[in-house]
């Protein structure tokens, strides 16, 4: 199957359908969930992240709040410096305090990227693609750039699929894996990750 009909056609309406029947059966879920986040913590429970998407047009990411509402604003206040470190490095921390106990199940489950379906909805993501990066995180790809950003971001991916936490900016695998990806993508390797996102939210992998 040709590549770029692929992406501009039947990935697409795949991705509507796929998202309106996500949105209306994780209806409740969200609900429930927001109803416990803002029990737990002070905030909003939904919010926004500005990630960089297809052609690099900058959009809103929606997620449930998985960490208290001032985490990004007060770093001092949670992390230790080397923490902070790999914050800045991967957007990621290992044992991460400014995770609530509600936003490590919803993490754990996944149900935290439920929001991103509206995201896929309207055309700004895609249920399967490379992870939607930040800005700051577009240098990692060096020459790259441009290849990984002629595809939309996915709410699940090959590496998340893949190696996940295992596979860093640092290191290189990282990157290798989300060009892996845009380089090879066809219908069966969707269908794959997609088998694989469903067994890793059942065991509750995510982090």
């Amino acid at each position: 199957m040709d590549k770029g009909w692929y992406d501009g056609g039947v990935k697409r309406m795949a991705d509507v359908v796929a998202s309106l029947v996500a949105i209306v059966a994780g209806s409740v879920p969200v609900a429930l969930s927001s109803l416990a986040i803002c029990v737990e913590s002070p905030g909003a429970p939904v919010f926004r992240q500005e990630r960089i998407g297809r052609d690099g047009v900058p959009f809103g990411m929606w997620k449930l709040r998985t960490m208290y509402a001032d985490a990004e604003q007060n770093v001092d206040r949670y992390l230790t410096r080397e923490q902070q470190d790999q914050w800045a490095r991967e957007r990621k921390v290992d044992d991460d305090p400014r995770v609530t106990k509600v936003g490590r199940f919803l993490r754990e489950s996944s149900l935290d990227e439920l929001p991103q379906f509206l995201n896929v909805l309207v055309g700004e993501m895609s249920v399967v693609g490379p992870r939607p990066v930040t800005a700051e995180e577009l240098v990692w790809f060096g020459d790259d750039v441009d290849e990984v950003l002629s595809v939309r971001p996915g709410i699940t991916g090959y590496w998340q699929t893949s190696a996940r936490n295992d596979a860093t900016w640092e290191s290189g695998e990282r990157q290798a894996m989300e060009l892996r990806y845009v380089r090879t993508m066809s219908l069966g390797m969707d269908v794959r990750i997609c088998l694989r996102t469903v067994d890793a939210v059942f065991r509750m992998t995510g982090r």
